[in-house]
């Protein structure tokens, strides 16, 4: 969505993916902020159940806070699909950082991800919806 809430203190604005949702109902949410993280805050990946910084501090509580704040807003707004910021702890669809800090992925989900599935809402990564959707335009 482009709000600087990232853990750098910028965001990631995506034209091409705002205009294809521009007649959408969107529902802006960042689960660590919401989790009591400050903006900027040192990176964070997983690693087995919990979520942890680079020097090893345990952050897991204000992710599965956020997480579960967000699960709860989400489902409460009758989201049915929850397009997420691809290979973050809170949000990776389908492939995250291995928490190594290696930038080495792996198969798996963020928190506030997995929070979603469990509620039984259907999760994307921003890349997989750009990349089907505009293989799908280019069809038609």
């Amino acid at each position: 969505m482009g709000e600087a809430c990232r853990f750098d203190g910028r965001g990631k604005y995506n034209s091409e993916l705002l205009e294809l949702l521009k007649d959408k109902t969107l529902i802006p949410v960042c689960p660590e902020v919401e989790g009591g993280l400050p903006i900027p805050r040192p990176p964070a990946e997983i690693k087995g159940s919990g979520v942890f910084r680079e020097d090893g501090e345990d952050v897991t509580a204000a992710f599965q806070k956020g997480a579960s704040i967000c699960t709860e807003k989400s489902v409460a707004t009758h989201v049915t699909l929850a397009i997420l910021k691809s290979r973050s702890p809170a949000c990776g669809c389908g492939k995250i950082y291995d928490g190594g800090f290696s930038k080495t992925l792996v198969e798996g989900d963020g928190l506030f991800t997995q929070h979603l599935k469990a509620a039984g809402i259907d999760c994307i990564s921003d890349e997989q919806y750009l990349t089907d959707n505009l293989y799908y335009s280019s069809d038609k």
